[in-house]
């Protein structure tokens, strides 16, 4: 565990954000799309910062590896796909729920022990099939029943009750938000729930960045590394098939990727180098892009970011602009040779 105390809780404010990414089209500026960056350096100095990076806020599905990663510590014995799966916010695809079915299985549980909302698969074009051969939502389909399935697999191995597992002064959630603290450096502003159920912790995006960073620079074996490793290994399990942030793992050697809902997203690289991004509407067009752009300022080659600029406008059916962020999340230029 990291020695030092967590610093007080960020600030419960409206958050000072601003525009982040210009939707284009025909070379006008047709709309803005505010919101907050940070990028840390190898030894977790702010690099660049746009907007409020200190303000408290819900980090959704992006906060999944430190969930995870606590799990681990309490003793959750999974490697490999199921503890990518165990940090997933996943597409609900067949190799998902069958992932989801043997945490349970191992744990002597089942579906019925879930906790979590019934729901669709979150991929579009699983979730129409599921539609056509007229299956009902379920709790296995669901994006978080791979961390469910880890929670009550957690709970059942401590010997903590596993019908109120959800509950924020259970001993499990305890542990969650111990660790929450631990590796974000601060204290939690806010609980509140998330959509799937689970206790959700406020903190700030700084905070969520150095989490990352803390996952990706820990010795090999340890329960940041496991977690880490088993992401990056097996990046479809933490999302899915044609999913932009496995994708952005596939394409950038050593990252680890998480987005989360309402605009969230959180990347780091083994030298500690972590960027973190919240766009203000949630607008899932705009993160990828501003994510991408704020991996080029840490460093990372442009080269390897060139797919996730973001996705054009269409006119006509014809490209005629697309989301572009803002200037200030531009590369800095190399610095000129001798």
């Amino acid at each position: 565990m990291h020695n030092s105390s967590p610093a007080n809780a960020p600030a419960v404010r409206a958050p000072r954000h601003v525009p982040v990414a210009h939707v284009l089209r025909g070379g006008v500026i047709e709309g803005v799309h505010h919101g907050s960056v940070v990028v840390l350096g190898p030894d977790g100095e702010v690099l660049f910062r746009l907007g409020d990076i200190e303000a408290a806020f819900y980090p959704r599905s992006a906060v999944k590896p430190v969930q995870a990663m606590a799990m681990v510590r309490a003793g959750l014995p999974l490697d490999g796909a199921l503890l990518s799966l165990a940090a997933a916010s996943h597409s609900g695809e067949e190799r998902h729920l069958a992932g989801a079915r043997r945490i349970l299985e191992r744990a002597g549980l089942t579906e019925d022990d879930l906790r979590n909302v019934p729901d669709m698969p979150y991929d579009p074009v699983v979730r129409d099939a599921w539609v056509r051969e007229g299956r009902p939502p379920s709790r296995l389909a669901q994006n978080c029943s791979g961390k469910h399935a880890a929670m009550l697999h957690t709970a059942r191995l401590n010997g903590w009750s596993p019908h109120d597992y959800l509950d924020p002064a259970h001993p499990l959630q305890q542990t969650i938000a111990e660790t929450v603290e631990d590796l974000t450096g601060q204290r939690i502003a806010r609980v509140t729930v998330d959509g799937c159920g689970a206790p959700l912790f406020a903190v700030s995006l700084h905070g969520l960045a150095r989490a990352a960073a803390r996952i990706t620079t820990a010795a090999p074996g340890t329960p940041e590394a496991r977690v880490a490793d088993a992401m990056r290994e097996h990046p479809e399990m933490a999302s899915g098939s044609g999913r932009d942030v496995a994708a952005l793992m596939r394409a950038v050697p050593g990252l680890l990727a998480k987005d989360g809902f309402e605009g969230v997203e959180v990347a780091a690289l083994p030298d500690g180098r972590a960027i973190a991004v919240k766009i203000a509407d949630g607008a899932s067009r705009a993160r990828i892009p501003v994510a991408a752009a704020a991996l080029a300022r840490a460093g990372v080659d442009p080269a390897l970011l060139t797919r996730f600029a973001g996705e054009p406008l269409l006119g006509g059916g014809a490209p005629v602009g697309r989301v572009r962020p803002v200037r200030a999340l531009d590369p800095l230029p190399l610095p000129a040779r001798a």
